[in-house]
């Protein structure tokens, strides 16, 4: 049975817009993305949504709801109460292209900035080997599907735009955590990066980006904490910083 809601969508670009209010029908067990079509279709043909898949896999359709970073095609409608006004806008940490399509090059550029994975010298083809429990400790890391709704939440990203140039994200630490893990990766010290090129330090671990992600991945807990915990061991262990003056002596 389809019922009334109310939507305030926002409608411009990067230089000037504003929300506006729309009443539109919802049927029984859809979602956000669903009304937003009808919209489309019926109100305001010139609507700008990005999506694909439909089914929460591709990341497309990220924007926000009521003020929250959602997939709109995960966001059931039905968890609005009747007379609740649902408040649809564009990812706030970048730039509006239109309506509710935003540029998020942002994210490529910086996946740019990470080196691929590294492996040693003279391996050749299918000798590569890994134990099972080293491929499970990184599986989590695999599940993102590149949404950026933890890029978008991150304050360090949202409240300073002039963060990004230093700042990967928390979408790329649980990348350069994923390759820290891998035993092949050996020629590069991605701890060293991800706190010095990367700006892990930056990160004050409010657990905003873990609470956003749709795959559920522990960004906090299993990437971010790990990783800080991982580069004070190497930086600002005494006994590490003295093996590492002893190992530089002459004749050692």
């Amino acid at each position: 049975m389809a019922r009334k809601v109310n939507l305030r969508i926002w409608r411009g670009n990067s230089a000037d817009g504003a929300l506006q209010n729309v009443t539109v029908d919802a049927n029984e067990g859809e979602v956000v993305l669903d009304v937003i079509h009808r919209v489309q279709a019926e109100q305001m043909n010139d609507l700008a949504v990005r999506w694909n898949c439909k089914a929460g896999k591709c990341g497309s359709c990220s924007m926000e709801i009521n003020g929250k970073p959602r997939l709109a095609c995960m966001t059931q409608m039905g968890q609005f109460a009747d007379d609740e006004t649902v408040t649809i806008t564009p990812l706030r940490a970048f730039p509006v292209i239109k309506d509710l399509v935003t540029d998020v090059s942002f994210n490529y550029k910086k996946a740019m900035e990470i080196p691929a994975l590294a492996m040693p010298e003279g391996m050749k083809p299918g000798e590569p080997r890994m134990q099972q429990i080293d491929v499970e400790r990184s599986q989590e890391f695999r599940k993102c599907i590149e949404c950026f709704l933890c890029q978008d939440t991150c304050h360090v990203i949202r409240d300073h735009e002039e963060n990004k140039s230093s700042f990967a994200g928390p979408r790329f630490f649980i990348r350069i955590a994923e390759l820290d893990m891998h035993p092949l990766d050996m020629l590069r010290n991605r701890k060293k990066s991800a706190q010095e090129e990367h700006g892990l330090g930056m990160c004050n671990i409010t657990k905003c980006c873990t609470e956003v992600c749709p795959e559920h991945i522990r960004i906090t807990d299993n990437a971010i904490i790990p990783m800080k915990e991982r580069v004070v061991d190497v930086k600002y262990d005494p006994l590490r910083w003295l093996g590492s003056k002893i190992s530089k002596r002459p004749g050692l």
